[in-house]
């Protein structure tokens, strides 16, 4: 088999091994990794985003988005408001318990990032992240991922 024939299984296969162990890891917070991904996006963002940012930089969409925000409003950690000069739009933010159960889900997902850390030589993460973007955005410009930090971040980089 040629690299081409075997990307999109191993990228697959890749997704599928951190999607599993992320569900379960996050499992006993009521929080899906999907979910996760959402909090994260929003705490790395650091302000509020229109839900159309937001699904743009979970490379989501937007349907997607707002079925999760239904499911995290009640529990109080993010709130939408309507944008202060689009009223057709909806602005996201994290709460203080948003920003908390992140915190808890980033420290739930250390031995996942440990594990994959590990699989790789020194630099190479960085390398991964950089062509995983550039795939992403070929395949997709809308929703090209947006990096605003380095991949060695902490939480207490993005809230």
């Amino acid at each position: 088999m040629s690299t081409g024939s075997e990307l999109p299984i191993a990228l697959r296969a890749a997704y599928l091994a951190l999607h599993r162990q992320s569900e379960a890891q996050f499992a006993s917070h009521g929080v899906t990794a999907d979910q996760f991904v959402l909090l994260a996006t929003l705490a790395r963002g650091g302000h509020a985003l229109t839900q159309r940012e937001l699904a743009r930089r979970m490379s989501s969409d937007p349907s997607t988005v707002r079925a999760m925000l239904a499911l995290l409003e009640p529990r109080g950690f993010v709130e939408r408001s309507t944008h202060p000069t689009d009223a057709r739009a909806r602005t996201v933010a994290l709460t203080a318990a948003g920003e908390r159960m992140f915190r808890q889900l980033w420290t739930a997902g250390e031995p996942i990032r440990a594990l994959m850390l590990d699989a790789l030589e020194p630099g190479e993460a960085e390398t991964l992240v950089r062509l995983l973007a550039r795939v992403a955005g070929a395949l997709n410009p809308e929703f090209a991922p947006v990096r605003e930090s380095s991949p060695s971040h902490s939480p207490e980089d993005e809230v």
